[in-house]
């Protein structure tokens, strides 16, 4: 059984690698010979995909911010429909990457209508206002859609989507992370010190927007709480050097962490962290957190005065009960002080830590959906849908 995995940008291939893990697994129990490649990263890779095209470092959030990731991605597009003409796979997996993953879909399914495309972990519409037409676009080339949220199947499923909610597979991640007092151990942290993690960037945009706010934020935090350690683990290494640049210029003591994420997140009191799928593994460790993010003042003006753009969160976490579990802040909103403010609350607010731990629990509760092995139940869905479509 030949399976094509389609994803960008770094959260997408850490979902890829859980799930092509999964589907090696269960081509084994059901002896099923299982070949597997396409779009992703060195996670994807590692779990045994072919990748034809690294995706990782290719994505961004906003309008000035996609221009210099047009002619890569038009460039990666091209290679892709040429490999699968020669190579043609028994389905097709997306894994969110809405703008070209659509487009690849829209081209299997008007070329090679009889490959069955299962989109995995589906474009946040059921958050934000979506344009009519990349909806209906989706629906018309998608034949089946798996969420990771319980909202996100009902919202596809009422457009006239096949959809099934099948929990979240960092539910099953994040027990193999190290308990609170082995990572500290291995790190060297006391336990009277205040472990503080910064995540800044899976993205190169994020760098320049919100890392300095981050850097100025730890600065101000380390004079008020002499005791505190910063972290930041390096998502892409390419990013290295110019966060090291970043670093000198705010003159702040951090220490940078190429590695399992993991294994810095599950020591943390605390992180200053942007808008991602790192929240709900913050979440799933019960670590508070501020959430921030900003694009360039460009963009945000065209989002809100002309294309009307409002979203009830932006976090992971918020968007599972659709509550304010961690706080955010979006834009004008992610300045030091106020991140710092937040940032004390969370470390020392005895009452305000109880809540979010019991918010977290609530989360966690919905996120599970009471399955064991995720990715394994993803990979069932996969091959058991390829198996009725072909007999049809």
């Amino acid at each position: 059984m030949r399976i094509f995995v389609s994803t960008g940008e770094v959260s997408g291939d850490l979902q890829g690698g859980l799930l092509v893990e999964a589907l090696y697994r269960q081509g084994k129990i059901l002896n099923i010979p299982v070949n597997v490649e396409g779009l992703g990263g060195k996670k994807m890779q590692c779990a045994g995909a072919n990748i034809i095209a690294d995706t990782t470092a290719i994505g961004s959030v906003g309008l000035l911010e996609s221009l210099p990731f047009i002619i890569p991605t038009w460039k990666i597009q091209q290679q892709t429909k040429k490999y699968l003409e020669a190579n043609l796979p028994d389905i097709i997996v997306l894994i969110d990457y809405l703008g070209p993953n659509l487009a690849i879909a829209s081209y299997v399914k008007q070329k090679f209508p009889k490959i069955p495309i299962i989109w995995y972990i589906g474009p946040q519409f059921w958050v934000w206002t979506p344009l009519g037409q990349n909806v209906k676009q989706l629906v018309a080339v998608t034949d089946k859609l798996l969420a990771i949220f319980p909202e996100e199947a009902k919202f596809y499923q009422e457009k006239g989507l096949s959809s099934t909610y099948v929990g979240h597979p960092l539910v099953d991640r994040i027990k193999n992370a190290p308990k609170r007092e082995e990572a500290r151990k291995k790190l060297g942290i006391q336990e009277s010190e205040k472990m503080i993690v910064l995540l800044p960037a899976s993205r190169q945009q994020e760098l320049k927007y919100l890392l300095p706010v981050m850097l100025e934020s730890a600065g101000k935090i380390k004079e008020k709480i002499p005791s505190s350690r910063f972290y930041l683990p390096i998502s892409l290494s390419k990013y290295r050097l110019e966060i090291e640049n970043l670093i000198k210029q705010y003159s702040v003591d951090i220490t940078l962490f190429e590695g399992e994420t993991l294994d810095i997140l599950a020591g943390a009191d605390l992180a200053i962290t942007k808008s991602g799928t790192v929240n709900l593994e913050l979440g799933l460790l019960n670590i508070p957190q501020v959430v921030i993010y900003k694009v360039n003042a460009f963009t945000i003006w065209i989002a809100r005065k002309i294309l009307r753009f409002s979203i009830p969160f932006m976090s992971p976490v918020n968007l599972v009960l659709m509550k304010e579990i961690v706080p955010e802040l979006l834009q004008e909103k992610a300045t030091a002080d106020n991140i710092i403010n937040l940032s004390l609350e969370l470390l020392f607010n005895e009452s305000r830590q109880q809540k979010l731990k019991l918010d977290y629990e609530n989360m966690i509760k919905t996120l599970d959906n009471g399955v064991n092995g995720v990715s394994d139940k993803v990979a069932q869905e996969i091959i058991q849908f390829n198996n009725q479509f072909q007999k049809k």
